[in-house]
């Protein structure tokens, strides 16, 4: 089957098609045909070879963490699911044909494919930060990256929720960050009196940016005690908790499918290409700057 690969490590560069074994549905498992691929920082971080102290990637690889597609092959020990169902999950070997998952939710109805592609990665992190922050109704959390992915569904849950966010982003991101319910600010210099400035207590802080912003969340807190970071591997010297761990769950994918096809939330999806510009599209993503997900179709 056609997939995209990386023989070496690199930059986008060294994306590119090729043919690989096709994969098969094992216990507790179903194989899908693809229909669209989520991109994420992750799989340039691992492209570049970054990841490979913590753990190794056998090369050729495939990148694609997040997958939307039509179930073709039911694994045994598999209920509730059957040949031609639309489905999205987490996929370790996403950006092909074919993918097995493991955790799945269905896709309901009138969601496009690309659109249920971009939640299962940034559903299991939004939740997963909001559980260690724990924000209550009437404190107020900092969201650093409130108009991204991550940062963005995670802004929304928390409002929904009765929490007061403050999200950082940049100066063309504003509106979508008050659009989510929340007071925008910008990042960078005067980060402090801005945020101070909004709010005097801070009562949880939430950086899905990795923009370098913990010192300055740390004194907005007035301690590393429900400070977390997605992004930042500086936390390790701060004392900060770094949270990488992925935990997911069907129940909470389908939570927020839901949400997204209701249009109670929304991750917007900012680009997408074939598989065949699988350069281009890690490009977008490495650079960070996309407004919203970029997805890959094969």
């Amino acid at each position: 089957m056609r997939a995209v690969v990386f023989d070496e490590f690199g930059g986008p560069e060294v994306l590119h098609l090729g043919e690989v074994p096709e994969p098969a549905a094992g216990p507790g498992q179903v194989r899908v045909r693809v229909e669209a691929v989520g991109l994420n920082p992750f799989d340039g971080t691992v492209r570049s070879g970054a990841m490979e102290a913590a753990f190794r990637t056998p090369l050729p690889a495939v990148p694609g963490l997040e997958v939307a597609g039509v179930v073709d092959q039911v694994g045994p020990d598999v209920a509730g699911v059957a040949r031609g169902d639309r489905v999205a999950g987490p996929a370790g070997r996403g950006a092909a044909e074919l993918a097995v998952l493991t955790v799945w939710a269905p896709v309901p109805e009138g969601m496009d494919a690309t659109q249920a592609a971009a939640l299962p990665v940034v559903a299991e992190t939004a939740r997963r930060a909001l559980r260690i922050l724990d924000p209550k109704p009437g404190e107020t959390l900092l969201v650093h990256g409130a108009s991204g992915g991550v940062g963005g569904l995670a802004t929304q849950l928390a409002v929904a929720a009765g929490v007061r966010v403050i999200g950082t982003a940049s100066p063309t991101n504003q509106e979508r960050v008050a659009g989510y319910g929340a007071t925008p600010t910008t990042y960078g210099e005067g980060l402090v009196e801005r945020v101070r400035a909004l709010a005097p207590t801070v009562d949880a802080v939430l950086d899905a940016a990795g923009s370098g912003v913990l010192p300055d969340s740390i004194e907005l807190r007035g301690g590393t005690d429900r400070v977390l970071t997605l992004a930042d591997p500086a936390a390790l010297g701060l004392g900060v908790e770094f949270s990488e761990r992925s935990e997911h769950s069907a129940e909470t994918l389908a939570e927020v499918i839901g949400l997204v096809a209701r249009g109670d939330v929304s991750v917007p999806v900012a680009k997408v290409l074939p598989l065949a510009e699988a350069a281009r599209a890690a490009g977008l993503v490495d650079d960070g700057h996309t407004g919203g997900k970029v997805v890959l179709v094969p």
